[in-house]
């Protein structure tokens, strides 16, 4: 059911809050731009972690926070890579609740996997997706998007030689980061882009028919957005339509939510779920902001943003 206007009634309480913030992308060197020419603010981007943790802190009820990815960014000299990770790490832990993080591009251009996921606290040191239900009523779904990934895996690992068999089939450039001649939906074929492998998928495929039978609402996170509706086509998972069949057997996802594409984005795809992807931190100019909560009802989440993260209802169609 919907309400009009959007507007949830007076004293509804959502059944919990959680707070969200993506590609913080820190790191101790000068502004810059992107590929694009859009400002980057590498400094100021830990003072917008800073404040988001504050403010989710003052908040009464934010059960646990969700970290979309790229703690730290790309340029970061790579002698401090590790210092800038644990920087960044140390200030998520000043939350006082749990933060589940997701693994980026950025982090795996910083530290291979096996040093990422301990530092931030990952619920395995062996993968990094994972599920989690802080209520009955629902889960949570957190995906790899660099499972199979050019990057972060030991150069001789079995994915990282499937990533790039993938890449020189797919992308005919030498520089595999240039969508150059990719026409439409291909320009997904990226390096800086990554695949979610056989295993993973299995695995999803269980635990939403799991969540089928025990009648919990679904709401899945991946630092690659999953939806071409919601993000540019540079930004897209690899294999999001692979993915997106497995969660389209199933009623019970409701929204996904991604990073990555800085700019941020909303969909709703042709089977009613919702695709959300948020701004980032590293985009705001000093004195700006870009994080949010978001609350949860039966029927919806209400993303409440700050600043230059735009605020969302996200009502289901069933």
């Amino acid at each position: 059911m919907g309400y009009p206007n959007g507007l949830v009634p007076q004293g509804k309480q959502p059944l919990f809050s959680f707070g969200v913030i993506t590609d913080v992308q820190y790191a101790d060197i000068p502004d810059g731009r992107s590929f694009l020419g859009v400002p980057r603010y590498y400094r100021n981007s830990i003072l917008v972690l800073q404040k988001a943790v504050q403010s989710w802190n003052n908040h009464q009820n934010i059960s646990f926070s969700l970290n979309l990815g790229d703690i730290v960014d790309g340029y970061c000299p790579k002698d401090q890579s590790l210092d800038a990770v644990k920087k960044v790490a140390k200030e998520f832990g000043n939350f006082n609740g749990r933060v589940y993080h997701m693994i980026g591009n950025h982090c795996l251009y910083n530290l291979p996997r096996s040093e990422l996921l301990p530092l931030m606290s990952f619920p395995s040191v062996d993968r990094a997706y994972f599920d989690f239900s802080p209520i009955p009523e629902y889960r949570f779904i957190v995906l790899d998007g660099y499972d199979v990934s050019a990057i972060g895996w030991p150069h001789d690992h079995p994915h990282t030689i499937e990533a790039l068999n993938f890449l020189n089939e797919k992308n005919p450039n030498l520089d595999k980061n240039s969508p150059n001649g990719l026409v439409g939906l291909e320009r997904r074929f990226l390096k800086f882009n990554g695949g979610i492998g056989k295993e993973q998928l299995i695995w999803l495929d269980k635990t939403l028919q799991d969540a089928t039978k025990t009648n919990q609402k679904v709401v899945v996170s991946c630092h690659i957005p999953l939806d071409p509706g919601a993000t540019s086509k540079e930004s897209l998972l690899w294999n999001y339509d692979e993915v997106m069949d497995v969660i389209h057997r199933y009623d019970c996802v409701k929204v996904c939510l991604g990073g990555h594409d800085h700019k941020g984005g909303h969909s709703i795809d042709s089977c009613g779920v919702h695709h959300r992807v948020l701004e980032a931190a590293l985009e705001c100019p000093p004195g700006t902001d870009a994080f949010g909560y978001i609350d949860v009802y039966e029927d919806r989440l209400s993303l409440i943003g700050t600043d230059r993260m735009a605020s969302s209802e996200l009502v289901f169609n069933h």
